[in-house]
């Protein structure tokens, strides 16, 4: 079967007395026919070339979906006198939220089934369930089409009525005051930006609904939620590089809320109350962060006093405040460690794991007056795990493991981490899981994944999933390239804006490294990212397509300049203190010499196999259609390229739990098909 032809129509798009023709913009009119067809023609050719593996893909898939423990729960955590949790039933997609009054063994209270609300719906997403204080309310948003717009509904949990009284095209961010009533949320703009903040009072239609906050720069967008304490509302703004938070008496809904301390340029900062006193998370002149604290009443910058210091070495993440203890999650050497401070014996100390690669933080801790820390804890080899930690004896309970059904010895699989010099010197971290049996002399397919963008670390994690490609003999790698944030903030700062490239030669490095090394036979290197790790493996797909054997590139953001000079399209505006705005002839030139769908050229590529989703909120579907239809005018040779468009959902694909695996078998599919495996 012959691949499909987009038609061509010139779009000249021109800034800085440069002009570039886009004969495929036409691919952004989502209600043209036309685009429709394309996109079903490139489906049905995917389909024809796929097709020998249609078996195996079932396969893939029932295997995948065989690991997961179908009757499942989570680790219940206590709230307001109720404890809560979700639990999965034998067969069915969604979760079950329930709650259990005083005690575990009181009778089950089911909140939401919403295996039930979402019947009828291709797509159904359900989030932030939230109870007022009283106990009586529950609020909580779905969104039933992928764009990431959630209508607010209500249920009295005292008679079990689902109300008739909701609230439409909402960010799905809501939080309850004090009163039980009033019930403060967040809506999007035109480019789904969280922008305003309401009040609604239960009972009342939405046109009484009291604007209470707009956020109206373009870079910054807004939530609004209760704090830990539960005597607090507050709101936050967020920009890249800067924060603004307001606080209110969530015993006063009707009040004003004040400013803790206003937004400057480059100032973020989080904040926590306890008693008397908020504590704020913040790189005032702190690069890698520290803990300060404020009186109440006292908030702005002047009288915040440092808790903790910052430190060259060290990135402070999060923080948990108790009676007794102070909980830090920082990062070092690119692993992500929990340390307590013991304010009542002066002691201070970090949590001891086995491992010498793994990931830990904080799991649902509710409670102040506790000597328990609940952690999370997982490695390449170990599945997640949740755990009560004494802060007191130092010692820690197992609460759950998640159980791979079928059977799964951690001892069986090697993880490693290495240190991969980059051309400017800079040692670029990797982990690495594989079969213990493997033999590495041999060289292997390996597939190296990265990301790299908006300080977003990439932690070593365990993947039930990933049994299907390891037990086939693939190395699974992680390139934690500069543009996340496990080094370190600079680690951050120096893959993004005017050195953004050197996420990708990060990436490029680890990949020659991985050879060198024979861990990765030279003709079965693969490579994958998604969103903007999409971005990463197309700029290498430009920059080095001798290096690797296949990539898959899932909802990759691939027409950089365009997306960013259109201020419609959602995530534009604050974005620039990622990219840069095109705007400066500087920020353009650079983002032009990196854009792969402006580098597409003639030459030899790999094989590879590109996803979208048509309703994708943050990566619109016509960046990957555009990039593959450039590919295939301009591309030489006969390595395959395909793209895969899900008709019914977004950016993160299928809702379901088992049905967002039938892509992950195409993915794995392919990645075995042109391994040879």
């Amino acid at each position: 079967m012959k691949p499909p032809v987009a038609k061509k129509i010139d779009k000249e798009l021109t800034i800085h007395g440069h002009t570039r023709l886009d004969p495929y913009y036409w691919l952004n009119e989502r209600e043209n026919p036309e685009v429709i067809d394309y996109l079903n023609a490139e489906n049905k050719y995917t389909k024809s070339l796929m097709k020998h593996t249609e078996k195996f893909q079932e396969k893939l898939f029932k295997e995948i979906v065989g690991r997961i423990k179908q009757t499942d729960m989570s680790v219940p955590y206590k709230l307001n006198g109720y404890f809560y949790y979700t639990r999965y039933e034998n067969g069915k997609e969604y979760p079950v939220y329930c709650r259990k009054k005083g005690s575990l063994k009181a009778v089950e209270e089911i909140m939401i089934n919403a295996n039930e609300l979402a019947r009828g719906h291709s797509f159904f997403n359900i989030k932030n369930l939230v109870v007022s204080n009283d106990n009586k309310f529950l609020a909580f948003s779905v969104d039933t089409v992928s764009r990431r717009i959630y209508t607010i509904h209500f249920k009295n949990l005292e008679t079990g009525e689902m109300m008739v009284e909701k609230i439409e095209n909402t960010s799905g961010n809501a939080d309850w005051a004090n009163d039980n009533k009033t019930l403060f949320y967040s809506t999007k703009d035109e480019t789904l930006r969280p922008e305003k903040i309401w009040r609604h009072v239960l009972g009342t239609g939405r046109q009484r609904d009291v604007l209470i906050y707009h956020e109206k720069d373009p870079i910054f967008s807004t939530s609004v939620y209760k704090s830990k304490s539960r005597a607090y509302m507050i709101i936050g703004s967020y920009g890249t590089l800067s924060t603004e938070y307001r606080y209110l008496n969530a015993d006063d809904p009707e009040g004003e809320f004040v400013v803790f301390q206003p937004r400057q340029k480059d100032l973020e900062y989080s904040i926590g109350h306890y008693k008397n006193k908020f504590y704020i998370l913040t790189n005032y002149k702190a690069k890698n962060f520290r803990l300060m604290e404020a009186a109440l009443g006292k908030t702005s910058l002047q009288h915040w006093k440092e808790v903790i210091p910052h430190r060259k070495d060290v990135l402070l993440e999060d923080f948990e405040v108790f009676e007794n203890f102070l909980t830090v999650n920082e990062r070092i050497e690119g692993l992500s460690q929990l340390r307590i401070l013991d304010w009542k014996n002066d002691k201070d100390y970090y949590i001891e794991f086995d491992e010498p690669v793994f990931t830990s933080y904080f799991s649902v801790n509710p409670e102040f007056d506790t000597d328990i820390l609940r952690i999370g804890y997982t490695s390449m080899t170990i599945p997640s795990s949740i755990y009560d930690y004494n802060m007191l004896t130092h010692k820690r309970k197992l609460l759950k493991r998640q159980e791979v059904v079928g059977g799964y010895e951690p001892g069986e699989y090697l993880s490693e981490r290495h240190w991969v010099p980059a051309g400017d010197g800079a040692k670029v971290p990797v982990s690495l899981v594989y079969r213990k049996d493997l033999k590495r002399e041999d060289g292997n397919p390996l597939l190296l994944y990265g990301y790299g963008s908006y300080g977003y670390s990439m932690d070593p994690y365990f993947s039930s999933v990933r049994l299907s490609l390891l037990d086939r003999g693939f190395i699974f790698a992680i390139a934690h390239v500069r543009g996340g944030e496990e080094m370190g903030r600079l680690w951050y700062e120096d893959g993004k804006l005017l050195k953004k490239k050197n996420t990708f030669t990060d990436f490029i490095d680890c990949g020659e490294y991985l050879v060198k090394q024979k861990y990765a036979d030279p003709e079965k290197l693969f490579a994958m990212g998604g969103s903007a790790g999409g971005l990463l493996v197309g700029a290498v797909y430009n920059m080095r397509p001798d290096l690797f054997k296949g990539i898959v590139a899932a909802v990759p953001f691939v027409d950089v300049i365009t997306t960013m000079l259109d201020e419609s399209i959602p995530l534009t505006t604050g974005e620039y203190d990622e990219w840069g705005n095109p705007d400066d002839s500087a920020y353009y030139q650079y983002m032009l010499s990196y854009s792969p769908y402006d580098n597409v050229a003639e030459l030899d590529y790999p094989a590879m196999l590109v996803t979208t989703g048509l309703h994708d909120s943050q990566v619109q579907y016509w960046e990957p259609a555009k990039w593959v239809a450039r590919l295939r005018d301009k591309k030489t040779g006969d390595n395959v390229l395909l793209l895969w468009t899900n008709m019914d959902f977004g950016h993160g694909g299928a809702s379901g739990r088992f049905e967002q695996y039938k892509e992950t078998a195409l993915e794995y599919a392919f990645l075995l098909d042109q391994a040879g495996e």
